[in-house]
């Protein structure tokens, strides 16, 4: 794809060969990311950050991406802080808010809306989640974090073994990331969750006809036994009609120290798109699990920084010209220390 000036609203919009460039990219802003240099190639340029959804990590890693790249950030946090409780349309909001800024991220809770405020924004637009549909910069995380996972044990995106555990039906990372796999091969997908909360099933038939192996059941220990990655992901409760309804299934899916040691590879990583639901009545990811080596949670939120700020890059056209615009860091810093 022709990534200047484009929008990113959804993974199905790569190819293969979009990946590997997002992916040198990513590779590239190491050094900025780790605040072993700096650099001032965005300089001048305004991200506008929109989130009508409660985010931490996606928001405040979109914004971090686009100030390491020395560029300056708008934000506008939940419905009830913008122009749209008064009744504006995403058309007028989009037309807005792309004459104040040079890119915009936006997160909404209605699926489409994203692609909606797009199509009348002057700037391009990234999906920071739209519902339960979308979350295209998560899975590129993911996948990247994925694939410098399995390098360090001698494997490779075209051939590994991964468990999704949880809410699949309203987990948009997970559908994000499943249609992602679908340009590597040789992938083995184990879906576990409860039946009402499957995975699509129109996203199952897309990993078989890309030639996947797919199963699917309700049992965490015997899926985490063979598999190289374990995905967990927390139920949804702002999906479901009531907070009792998503209650039913909160606690289903516990995995600890204990159970991943009796159950799982040495080698298997554990990740989740965080936030993990640590509430004594979900413990997804018990916090016995914190100095486990094999637990990623906080390389993927690291490595989300990097493939944000190759997004940006080269949604600007600015790739080749990070280096050039770059100086020493100047500060001291834990990463840096002088």
């Amino acid at each position: 794809m022709d990534f200047i000036g484009a929008n990113i609203l959804s993974v199905s919009q790569f190819e293969r060969v979009d990946i590997d460039r997002i992916f040198e990219v990513a590779d590239a802003m190491g050094p900025y990311a780790r605040r072993e240099k700096v650099t001032r190639v965005l300089e001048g340029a305004i991200l506008g950050n929109m989130f009508l959804e409660p985010s931490t990590r996606t928001r405040l890693s979109f914004g971090a991406a686009f100030n390491l790249l020395g560029g300056t950030v708008r934000e506008t946090v939940g419905i009830s802080a913008s122009a749209m409780a008064k009744g504006e349309s995403l058309y007028d909001t989009a037309r807005v808010l792309s004459g104040y800024s040079d890119v915009i991220c936006m997160r909404h809770p209605q699926e489409g809306s994203v692609a909606e405020f797009a199509a009348a924004s002057r700037v391009p637009v990234v999906n920071g989640g739209d519902g339960a549909n979308e979350h295209p910069t998560q899975a590129l995380l993911d996948l990247y974090t994925i694939r410098k996972e399995l390098e360090g044990h001698g494997r490779s995106l075209d051939d590994f073994r991964i468990a999704m555990i949880g809410d699949l039906k309203h987990g948009r990372t997970v559908h994000s990331l499943c249609k992602l796999l679908c340009l590597f091969g040789k992938v083995q997908v184990a879906l576990v969750s409860p039946p009402e909360l499957a995975m699509p099933e129109e996203i199952v038939e897309r990993l078989r006809k890309a030639g996947h192996q797919v199963t699917a059941n309700d049992q965490l220990e015997s899926a985490i036994a063979h598999v190289d990655i374990v995905y967990s992901t927390r139920i949804q409760e702002e999906r479901f009609a009531s907070q009792e309804d998503a209650d039913r299934y909160r606690g289903r899916f516990r995995l600890n120290r204990d159970i991943f040691t009796r159950h799982a590879e040495p080698n298997t990583v554990i990740m989740h798109p965080l936030p993990r639901d640590s509430r004594a009545e979900a413990n997804e990811l018990d916090i016995d699990l914190n100095e486990h080596p094999s637990l990623a949670i906080f390389r993927q939120t690291d490595n989300g920084l990097l493939v944000r700020m190759a997004l940006f890059a080269l949604l600007l056209g600015v790739e080749d010209k990070v280096d050039h615009y770059s100086h020493a860091v100047r500060w001291h810093s834990r990463r840096n220390p002088v």
